[in-house]
């Protein structure tokens, strides 16, 4: 190879950390876990491509791809998830002591 470029990578990067406090410097907008953070990514990246649409193409990257016929809605990303992992039953709370007594 003649010559390498890396401006679509950096400007990829650049466009995540504008749209994405947790990629900022300086921010208390951050992860405390690893798994949350990756989810961030994962939610961010649903948004870019099949949620956003594009301001030159006028449509979603999904689309332009031909991977989707119509863009896709807040709701139906949430209920992708939702059908993907439904939400765990929480346990019983504890009682107090004052609960407990009457």
């Amino acid at each position: 190879m003649k010559h390498v470029s890396t401006s679509y990578s950096e400007r990829a990067n650049l466009t995540m950390r504008m749209h994405n406090r947790r990629f900022t410097r300086l921010t208390n907008a951050f992860s405390k876990k690893f798994e949350n953070h990756a989810h961030m990514v994962a939610i961010y990246a649903v948004w870019y491509n099949w949620i956003r649409i594009h301001k030159t193409l006028r449509v979603t990257p999904a689309m332009e791809a031909g991977l989707s016929k119509s863009v896709m809605s807040w709701a139906d990303f949430v209920g992708a998830m939702d059908a993907d992992a439904p939400a765990k039953k929480r346990g019983p709370y504890k009682k107090t002591a004052e609960e407990i007594s009457n």
